[in-house]
């Protein structure tokens, strides 16, 4: 078998909702197989946790237990840590671009 043909797992509500996860939680900078931290994209992980949000609300009263668990869990977890990180950028100290611009090498006129 070639890397090209590792085998699937079967479509299910699991996987799609904990691909959807996963998706949120890069774009939050929480991706574990990540050798660096990324910066986090608010506004794409937003909608990844929109998604999920969306689609716990279509499947209400349509869902198993344990599927009903998951998603109740992660969607809660995936606000939560949202928050946790909005909070985190804001108390990063932004570059002021007026020390910025000073900093900046002067161009030797010609």
């Amino acid at each position: 078998m070639s890397e090209q043909e590792f085998p699937l797992p079967p479509p299910s509500f699991e996987f799609l909702v904990l691909s959807l996860r996963m998706q949120a939680e890069m774009h939050l900078g929480l991706n574990p197989f990540a050798e660096e931290n990324a910066e986090p994209d608010f506004r794409l992980a937003r909608h990844a946790i929109d998604l999920l949000a969306m689609l716990q609300d279509k499947t209400k009263s349509n869902l198993s237990m344990e599927e009903q668990r998951l998603i109740e869990n992660t969607v809660t977890e995936l606000r939560f840590r949202y928050v946790q990180g909005m909070d985190e950028a804001k108390k990063k100290p932004q570059p002021d671009p007026q020390t910025e611009a000073e900093s900046q090498p002067k161009e030797a006129d010609e």
